[in-house]
């Protein structure tokens, strides 16, 4: 990577525009800004919505122009409460509010209002958002969302505690389910033209006894504990012992080229899940290249250093490094329709390639030209915003396929695809802020699998696409209602997946090697030991004060597999405390 760091130090010279940090993935507050767009009717004019993170001042400019909307979107008061709420969480890019007074009209005649009943609007002044109506001790939260915070023309910061403290039981277990997580979230930008974010939280985690099933698959080979997205794990009294951090900086270049560098995590799609690149795998360090001309087109350039989780460490060795190089070209065909096409190359080298630098060859060709043995995958991605209450959207992976063997229907192998279709709904049947979601996703197998943990797509041994790896289908439900603070959210799932018995390899694993599969031919989704998994999950949330969270869940999961030993139903139920902390998924 040390090419793309004299890349970036010559390109920051060139910074010419303000830039902000990004709002962090968090599926809560994503659902609320999708749903904006989708309300307005049209593409929002400085992000597209299929790639993840979102700058924070272009969310800020899509909620001031909904507000300003000429058409008059109707709002209810949930509505009005979550735009408050959006814009008092990144209040250093919103705009200034209007402070008005209601007056009756004076007559200049009589020195008397002639009409007593009449009023008029008038502004006293504009106030930025997010204001405390009591900081603490006049220098703590003087805004909602930051315990401290300083702006001005040069400098701007934001620091705010993150915790999140849970307990609850797991029908499967004898020992309770804990969470204990404390940590600190910085923000800010320098003269409005570089921004900055870093995040870094000590964890204790104790799972349900499903997650430390999965965790037996995917845990690094070197031993410890085992945290769904993250890297090293250890243990510390039966839970996973773990700190997360991330961090970036972030800059305009030649006005239409935004850069950033740091670890973090991306996500391309618009669904619950995505088949490309998600957010289920420890954060990367990466370096990001966004290119954007005008509303239609933004051109991504990703490139990321992953770690092989599949050495055993003894002291005198490190992770093996891999890297992948990721195009996304984002093109808004109408202000309702939007296709996104994709390209990914893993590759193990020493270092960084230069070859895969540049930003528009096509990698099947640079693969080819080296001569490697690299895995390279090529997608599609669509949505369709429609009616202003409706997003319908898809993806397409194909990892290898040949023609003719599709068309014998013969179950080759090398017929190595995913594909996911989806729907939203908000505001169903005029309900205001009661919203639907359903998506359905496939794999076949072998999909995302290659020769070596070198080339395979995961990173610390977890997919960096779909968390069920490949082998699969499944369909999910989710059903979003909310009143003001008060929200309630149904996650319903039916999962069917392939696993394997000692020694075999149907293709589910993306960590065995492809060249050990059981078969070329008549190989199907869900072959080896069928497991389905009925999941439930119900979250009730009420936020006591901005991003402060008091939150109970109740979960309910159903597995059936053709091996019995690894039959058995769970009922989980937890309670929780969030205060700047995310929900965490527990949908495996």
């Amino acid at each position: 990577m040390r090419c793309l760091f004299v890349l970036f130090y010559l390109l920051i010279s060139l910074t010419v525009r303000a830039q902000s940090p990004y709002i962090p993935l968090n599926q809560d507050q994503y659902h609320l800004i999708d749903r904006y767009e989708i309300r307005q009717g049209r593409w929002a004019d400085n992000f597209h919505s299929t790639v993840k993170p979102y700058n924070r001042q272009a969310v800020m400019q899509l909620i001031d122009t909904l507000q300003n909307d000429p058409d008059g979107v109707s709002l209810s008061p949930t509505d009005k409460f979550n735009i408050d709420y959006l814009r008092a969480d990144s209040w250093e890019w919103a705009s200034p509010q209007p402070v008005r007074a209601m007056f009756p009209p004076v007559s200049v005649a009589f020195g008397r209002s002639s009409d007593s009943s009449a009023t008029q609007p008038v502004i006293l002044r504009y106030e930025e958002p997010g204001n405390s109506e009591k900081p603490l001790l006049g220098y703590f939260y003087r805004k909602k969302n930051d315990f401290y915070s300083i702006k001005n023309d040069d400098f701007d910061l934001h620091i705010s505690p993150v915790l999140s403290i849970g307990y609850g039981r797991d029908q499967a277990l004898t020992t309770a389910l804990t969470t204990n997580t404390r940590g600190v979230e910085i923000r800010g930008s320098i003269g409005r033209r570089l921004g900055f974010y870093t995040f870094v939280a000590d964890n204790q985690i104790y799972y349900p006894k499903y997650i430390q099933d999965y965790g037996q698959l995917y845990k690094l080979n070197t031993g410890g504990g085992f945290a769904p997205g993250q890297g090293v794990a250890k243990l510390f009294n039966g839970s996973a012992d773990f700190i997360e951090a991330r961090g970036y900086i972030t800059f305009n270049a030649l006005k239409i080229i935004n850069i950033q560098f740091g670890h973090d995590r991306n996500f391309f799609g618009n669904g619950i899940r995505s088949l490309l690149l998600s957010d289920n795998a420890a954060s990367t360090l990466f370096l990001k290249f966004q290119t954007r001309f005008g509303k239609r087109f933004l051109y991504t350039n990703l490139f990321t250093e992953l770690q092989n989780g599949e050495v055993i460490l003894d002291g005198s060795n490190f992770f093996p490094q891999k890297f992948t190089a990721m195009h996304h070209l984002s093109i808004n065909l109408s202000k309702r329709v939007n296709i996104g096409l994709f390209e990914s190359e893993i590759y193990s080298r020493d270092k960084f390639d230069i070859n895969y630098l540049n930003p528009v060859i096509f990698y099947r060709y640079v693969e080819s030209a080296r001569g490697s043995g690299d895995n390279a995958f090529v997608g599609l991605d669509f949505k369709v915003n429609a009616a202003n209450h409706f997003l319908l959207y898809g993806q397409l992976m194909l990892d290898e396929f040949l023609i003719k063997e599709l068309r014998a229907a013969n179950g080759s192998w090398t017929n190595k695809f995913a594909v996911q279709a989806g729907a939203k709904y908000i505001d169903v049947l005029g309900i205001p802020n009661l919203d639907l979601q359903g998506e359905f996703n496939i794999a076949r197998p072998y999909t995302y699998a290659h020769k070596s943990g070198q080339t395979n797509y995961t990173h610390y041994n977890q997919p960096l696409a779909h968390p069920l790896g490949a082998n699969f289908m499944e369909g999910i439900g989710i059903v979003r209602y909310q009143y003001k603070r008060m929200t309630v959210n149904g996650t319903f799932s039916v999962m069917m997946k392939g696993t394997d018995p000692p020694g075999r390899n149907y293709g589910g694993n993306p960590l065995k090697d492809y060249e050990e599969r059981l078969r070329d031919y008549g190989n199907f989704v869900g072959q080896g030991r069928q497991t389905i998994i009925n999941y439930a999950d119900l979250r009730l949330t009420y936020m006591l004060k901005h991003n402060f969270f008091l939150e109970g869940r109740y979960l309910n999961r159903m597995q059936d597999s053709q091996y019995i030993p690894d039959s058995y139903n769970t009922t989980v139920a937890t309670f929780a405390i969030r205060w700047n902390a995310p929900y965490r998924s527990w949908m495996f």
